[in-house]
């Protein structure tokens, strides 16, 4: 049980943590369209995040995909941008034209891709044969999925207040965290590393 809640724990903090602003902005992105009442969906998107996470922990795990660290850094607030922007042009139209399967595909990749930026430390912090670091992935993940969902409830509570009680409109929050997405992304992606070598 030790072993279960030093990886579950891992896996909180590798999305609860001041450091991992990247992972929590893409979740805001990923969700802030979204209502309460819509909350079957947003679990199932931040679901298949999670799966995507975990899928490219496994397959680095037993080398069977592997990413040079630097492109990866620069592909995560990518994705982050992607997010924010569809968000910004999708803001104020109906959801019913919504295609849950092509958002769920994009939404495993990003994972996949934010999964392997943690990929090198994961693997780092786990010494044996593949088979031996199955069961810590497994708990790490679950560690993920509840510290995601902790922070999906927030965003969901934050963004019912401002409509509510300071009677934002769902479209103007939706532009405002998204343009605030996209204002801390492109710096972060101008000054990455990869445009430097």
């Amino acid at each position: 049980m030790s072993d279960f809640w030093i990886y579950f724990t891992i896996g909180l903090k590798h999305v609860l943590s001041v450091f991992a602003y990247d992972h929590i902005l893409f979740l805001l992105a990923l969700t802030v369209p979204y209502e309460f009442k819509s909350w079957k969906k947003i679990l199932i998107l931040v679901s298949v995040f999670t799966l995507g996470h975990t899928l490219a922990l496994f397959l680095s795990v037993f080398n069977i995909l592997s990413i040079k660290p630097s492109f990866v850094e620069f592909l995560i607030p990518i994705t982050i941008l992607i997010a924010a922007l569809y968000n910004i042009i999708i803001a104020g139209k109906s959801s019913k034209k919504e295609n849950s399967i092509v958002i769920s595909i994009i939404t495993l990749f990003f994972g996949i891709i934010h999964g392997l930026g943690f990929s090198n430390y994961f693997n780092s912090i786990l010494s044996g044969k593949p088979t031996d670091k199955l069961l810590p992935l497994f708990e790490f993940a679950l560690g993920i999925e509840v510290a995601q969902i902790v922070v999906v409830i927030v965003s969901l509570l934050l963004a019912y207040i401002v409509q509510n009680l300071f009677k934002f409109s769902k479209r103007d929050w939706i532009l405002i965290i998204s343009a605030f997405t996209v204002g801390v992304i492109i710096p972060i992606i101008i000054q990455n590393e990869i445009w430097y070598k």
